[in-house]
């Protein structure tokens, strides 16, 4: 007989504070009719090392803290609630368990999701035990057939139904876990049953040619496994010691804009070069690191550069841009390309001539800007059929996105028209 889910109206928020290994109760999420309020334990308050979650939305005060206007709950708290895939993952698993899961409440899927989740934030039912929902000894060949059986609707056995659950706090919309191999942990991503081309290995490329060009993007790896490929990403937020795993804060940029999903198509790249100046670290050179990830995106043609794909650092007192992630083009029969994310003012078209005519935004001045484009255009040329020759990347595929995908003659069209003027 199928059994109803009991509702939560309260989940406790733990946080691993900087340079710590274990996590401390940091405060309690309660649901108040359709959004969530937040507040601090005064246990945590009262903490010589205690940091805000975020000090633009929940900063360190007594007291219940509403979510910004138009969120229903802080955003610092929803980058670490699981993405489309993660929740679709929760969702089978509370069905194999006979539970009823037509319960959309946001707190099923941050109480029911994996604990290692991006960032340094987790949710549990208690205040006083931590109780990590973590399995360290999944195989990669268990994890894929979990996502095979998954997408294909195979009921899954017990064992790998749990395989699967612990990678769940991952964002993203594609199939992926955690693993940890010594003293690395990584995402692995998997190639989806809907994919119509090889999505895995050009995440590959595209990651190594942004490294090449010198972007700031983490290190990946490309695998054979059971005969599909399969992607890792090195985790930029875990760092290893003797006695644990620190974890390391992020808010995604979409939490910096204080927009809720439905709003994110306003976020542009001016305003987070806009958002750097003030609240970043090292501002120029982080303003010129964010021109040349645009630039990298609209050559490569990702178009995926949604804010949630735009994170930084956040250790209570200062931003630090993290590494370059999810960069992948995009296969798309558009001969006029666009980025999800707004270049600036209202223009989003995948032009390299607007991103010149705004690089003032950036820091930076024309000739600048131009040199940076030259110096990807040169780099990409070069590395490209090294690039896909590491990833076995098939000549169709290569045919394919050059000069299409990548170097879209719509991209590059305006561009050559203003450096011969």
């Amino acid at each position: 007989m199928i059994s109803k889910i009991t509702s939560d109206i309260e989940a406790y928020v733990w946080v691993w504070l900087p340079n710590e290994v274990k996590p401390v109760i940091a405060g309690r999420i309660l649901k108040d009719a359709d959004q969530y309020l937040f507040n601090y334990g005064k246990s945590y308050l009262l903490r010589e090392n205690a940091i805000s979650l975020n000090a633009w939305e929940l900063p360190l005060q007594e007291g219940f803290i509403a979510p910004l206007s138009e969120l229903t709950l802080a955003g610092c708290l929803r980058d670490c609630a699981p993405g489309e895939w993660g929740r679709r993952v929760v969702l089978n698993y509370l069905s194999n368990a006979e539970e009823q899961v037509g319960n959309n409440d946001e707190l099923l899927f941050l109480l029911n999701s994996g604990s290692n989740r991006i960032g340094a934030i987790d949710f549990q039912r208690s205040a006083t035990q931590y109780y990590p929902k973590v399995n360290n000894s999944t195989t990669l060949e268990a994890l894929l057939t979990s996502v095979e059986r998954l997408e294909n609707k195979i009921p899954l056995t017990q064992a790998l139904d749990k395989a699967l659950i612990f990678g769940t706090s991952i964002g993203g919309i594609r199939p992926k876990a955690h693993i940890t191999d010594n003293d690395k942990q990584y995402i692995a991503k998997f190639s989806a049953r809907s994919d119509t081309y090889a999505v895995v290995k050009l995440e590959y490329v595209a990651m190594r040619l942004a490294a090449e060009v010198g972007l700031y993007v983490a290190p990946v790896q490309l695998l054979k496994v059971a005969n599909e490929d399969v992607l890792l990403v090195e985790r930029f937020d875990r760092i290893h010691n003797p006695h644990g795993w620190q974890r390391k804060n992020i808010l995604s940029a979409l939490t910096l804009f204080e927009l809720d999903n439905k709003l994110e198509r306003y976020a542009s790249y001016a305003d987070l070069a806009d958002i750097i100046r003030t609240d970043f670290s090292y501002p120029d050179h982080t303003q010129q690191e964010l021109f040349k990830r645009l630039i990298f995106n609209i050559l490569i043609g990702n178009t995926d550069d949604h804010a949630r794909n735009h994170a930084a650092f956040w250790d209570g007192k200062q931003l630090h841009l993290t590494p370059a992630f999810d960069i992948c083009p995009q296969l798309s029969v558009e001969h006029e390309p666009s980025q999800s994310m707004l270049i600036a003012g209202d223009q989003n078209q995948s032009r390299l001539d607007i991103c010149v005519q705004s690089a003032t935004l950036f820091g930076l001045e024309t000739n600048a800007a131009l040199q940076i484009i030259e110096h990807q255009i040169k780099i990409i040329k070069a590395k490209w059929d090294l690039v896909c020759d590491e990833a076995n990347l098939q000549h169709k595929y290569r045919q394919e996105m050059w000069g299409k995908q990548i170097f879209n003659p719509f991209s590059i069209d305006g561009y050559e028209q203003l450096i011969h003027s």
